[in-house]
């Protein structure tokens, strides 16, 4: 069941760092309900907002990942894939660092969401990280933007938004 309304058609250039992709991504976070059900992977919305808390403390350099073998084969094809103008599919491979199990608090994690995301937006692109993405390896600024918005989108589409 779809609880809120999708965007409309996504663009590869959609970012974090634009005030109006910034803007909408928020409402959309704004308006997730705390019941939403997932339509597909095995998190609750209240750990999903967790996962999009680790991914982007990773995007503003306090969570440091290892580089993974795989990744240093496969990451930079896998970002072009990734960042290009198709939305995330479903199910993939995520860093044990950004796995979450445990019961969360949704309404402490959607506000943490939203503070990142300001933070991040705000700082605009001198403000994410220069290390090395645990599976893409070396990414620009602008790459992170792209990533953390099409991150966020996936997640929020999982359940209905």
């Amino acid at each position: 069941m779809v609880i809120f309304a999708i965007p409309l058609k996504m663009n590869a250039m959609n970012t974090l760092f634009n005030t109006a992709d910034y803007t909408a991504m928020v409402t959309r976070v704004e308006k997730l309900p705390h019941n939403a059900e997932r339509l597909w992977g095995k998190m609750d919305s209240a750990q999903m907002l967790a996962h999009c808390n680790e991914a982007m403390k990773s995007a503003v350099g306090e969570l440091k990942l290892k580089r993974v073998f795989i990744g240093r084969l496969l990451g930079k094809w896998a970002l072009k894939q990734f960042i290009g103008e198709k939305a995330i599919s479903k199910n993939n491979p995520t860093a044990k660092e950004f796995r979450v199990a445990d019961k969360r608090d949704f309404e402490k994690e959607k506000k943490e969401l939203l503070s990142y995301m300001k933070r991040f937006h705000e700082a605009g692109e001198k403000g994410a990280t220069t290390e090395p993405h645990g599976f893409f390896g070396k990414m620009t600024q602008a790459e992170w933007g792209i990533l953390q918005w099409k991150h966020i989108d996936h997640h929020l589409r999982q359940f209905g938004g």
